[in-house]
């Protein structure tokens, strides 16, 4: 059974308490945590996870209730278009003779931007997986690295801005003279 409203606002009074001074640094054994209530410095830990859960889920109820809200703006302004996108419509010459039928293609690009953002929203794209490939087409390591091991790396994959440089050729270098002398 849920606690009473009185107990809840007290729990929540008190946890408000906690979260400010864990703010400000304040241990869980130290006796302002420990004189709002809490038995032992685990109890206090625990009720700032359950603190945590408890907006966290919150905050996900408040993002479902906004993600419905949009899916039905969405609706709306799809079923809107929808005809438009997808029942061809009659073209006209300057004399009024039909001499065509074709589907709106503005409305197709709107019909199809709705359902692009419609699948953002709800998170229906896969993600896209991105691999950086080395030499070879082999996996690369990546992580810290100094500007000589970059500089390597350039030389190893080819300059992109320049496919035809060959690795070590004079373009590369950071100090050729080009011969221009103008500043």
């Amino acid at each position: 059974m849920p606690a009473s409203k009185a107990k809840q606002a007290i729990t929540a009074e008190r946890r408000t308490k906690l979260f400010q001074l864990r703010l400000q640094g304040v241990k869980y054994d130290d006796p302002r945590i420990l004189n709002l209530g809490y038995s032992t410095p685990g109890a206090a830990s625990k009720d700032v996870i359950r603190g945590l859960q408890a907006r966290r889920d919150a905050e996900a109820a408040e993002v479902s209730v906004y993600r419905q809200q949009e899916n039905e703006r969405l609706d709306s302004l799809l079923e809107a278009v929808w005809n438009k996108a997808t029942t061809p419509s009659p073209v006209f010459d300057r004399e009024g003779i039909e001499v065509a039928r074709e589907i709106d293609l503005k409305a197709v690009d709107t019909v199809l931007k709705l359902m692009d953002r419609r699948a953002k929203l709800n998170g229906l794209d896969m993600p896209v997986k991105a691999e950086l490939s080395g030499p070879n087409g082999g996996a690369m390591q990546v992580g810290p690295v100094g500007i000589a091991e970059l500089r390597n790396l350039i030389r190893t994959a080819g300059d992109p801005d320049d496919e035809d440089d060959e690795p070590g050729s004079a373009d590369e270098e950071d100090n050729t003279d080009d011969g221009d002398d103008t500043a």
